[in-house]
């Protein structure tokens, strides 16, 4: 790999991690305390919470006309997730052993702790774990689909990639045809390793 764009790479990580270390200063300062797999707050914390939750009438009554007609259309949009979640997950248990790449572990893009804001009512609460999923379906199938990628077809783009996966930026130059058998044995070497682990 380039090492310009390592560097680069070794840059955004470092952005990353400190973007989490000051969401990190946030959540405490709402004095949300995590155990484990799950969320707690003190109880004074969770009683101001509570000040601000909208009852499920109120909420209904109030909600703008757009939600209520555009809710046929987003619902239903469930199933295509639970399905593409349900055939990815299939296709990664078959077919990763073969070709020695390492499992996508999926509970790691999951993340429903949403409902434990006393401020949202029970429709809020849905809403947020439709969201949840849905966003943490299309990340699990975005890695997932850029290990694919990297073992069967690692060559950069000529036009540019608009928020690429995390492995795309390693991959082969377009038109670079000198190198890249060599690039993908190294790449498929590295999904071996990291296989291994």
């Amino acid at each position: 790999m380039n090492p310009d764009i390592s560097e680069f790479l070794a840059r955004i990580r470092d952005l990353e991690e400190r973007i989490e270390h000051e969401a990190r200063s946030r959540r405490q300062q709402w004095q949300a305390d995590f155990e484990l797999s799950k969320v707690r707050f003190e109880s004074e914390v969770l009683s101001q919470q509570k000040r601000f939750k909208m009852g499920l009438l109120r909420y209904v009554f109030s909600s703008d006309w757009r939600s209520l007609i555009s809710m046929p259309f987003i619902y239903p949009v469930f199933i295509a997730f639970l399905l593409l979640d349900v055939f990815v997950t299939l296709y990664q248990w078959v077919c990763f052993p073969l070709y020695r790449i390492p499992r996508v572990k999926r509970s790691q893009y999951f993340v429903f702790d949403r409902t434990h804001l006393a401020y949202l009512n029970l429709i809020e609460k849905i809403n947020c774990a439709y969201c949840s999923y849905g966003t943490g379906v299309v990340a699990y199938v975005r890695e997932v689909v850029g290990l694919t990628e990297q073992y069967w077809c690692p060559i950069k783009h000529a036009r540019k990639v608009v928020q690429a996966h995390a492995h795309y930026h390693g991959f082969a130059d377009y038109g670079d045809a000198e190198h890249y058998r060599a690039e993908l044995a190294r790449l498929r070497q590295e999904l071996s390793r990291m296989s291994a682990k």
